[in-house]
């Protein structure tokens, strides 16, 4: 009985200072395009989501945003972007994942960015395997929704085919995957066309000092937009339980 005792002692220390030990300070990599990068204030109000999506997190998460405008996975791997970030990686960072728009572009003046639907595949699978080489966890996100309503006031699939290819990849590498595409158009839908137009780059001629001649843009977000989607992202990061969701600072409110 007396042996057991200091055993027990010592076990119930070992487990108090296990919750006193501080999470391990990481870091959240995030590789994209213009919808999700960082804008300089001459450019705005235009927000990439990415920008209120750092601002959510405690003392122990550094957001490292990459993502750039007009960047396909293609492209941002030929222009030596991915590699820096594969360098990089520690143990137990996050690698979010959001590509798509540039990709499948088709038409003549966007061919410099367009990805084969082939090629798309393969370079999910290849950020995928160098956030796993590091140990980190690699999350997919959809790309998120143009805004597009038809005549009768329903919004439209803007990526149906670049965004089924993210969740197919998703389930055979079985890594974590966030449909934004599907989350941001189901906020639209049930805002509406004309309250949607709130969350986009939507200016008229004069209304905004850096935009005299204004700005009729469906894809890129101003503030509010760039929030909004952000707050998907969180949402459904604790939806899936991700280990991310414990660093989430949350407030409380003021009395």
């Amino acid at each position: 009985m007396k042996h057991i005792r200091p055993l027990v002692a010592t076990t119930l220390l070992i487990v108090f200072c296990s919750f006193l030990t501080p999470p391990k300070k990481i870091k959240v990599w995030m590789i994209g395009d213009s919808t999700m990068c960082v804008y300089g204030p001459e450019r705005s109000p235009l927000t990439g989501w990415g920008m209120p999506f750092a601002m959510f997190f405690d003392s122990t998460v550094t957001v490292d945003n990459r993502a750039r405008g007009g960047r396909s996975t293609r492209t941002f791997i030929s222009e030596n972007r991915w590699q820096p970030v594969a360098d990089s990686l520690q143990e137990g960072d996050y690698l979010l994942i959001q590509f798509g728009h540039n990709d499948e572009a088709k038409e003549e003046k966007y061919k410099d960015r367009y990805t084969t639907p082939e090629d798309y595949r393969r370079n999910l699978v290849r950020f995928i395997a160098g956030a796993r080489n590091k140990k980190a966890f690699p999350v997919l996100i959809t790309p998120v929704s143009r805004m597009r309503f038809d005549k009768d006031g329903k919004a439209l699939e803007t990526h149906v085919e670049y965004s089924a290819i993210v969740m197919e990849v998703a389930k055979e590498q079985n890594v974590p995957v966030i449909d934004l595409d599907r989350k941001s158009r189901e906020l639209m839908q049930k805002l509406g066309p004309d309250a949607s137009r709130l969350l986009f780059m939507q200016l008229e001629p004069g209304e905004h000092p850096f935009y005299p001649e204004g700005s009729k843009d469906n894809t890129h977000f101003n503030e509010l937009g760039a929030r909004k989607m952000a707050e998907i992202v969180l949402a459904e990061i604790r939806a899936q339980r991700l280990e991310l969701a414990d660093r989430v600072v949350v407030r409380t409110a003021a009395k």
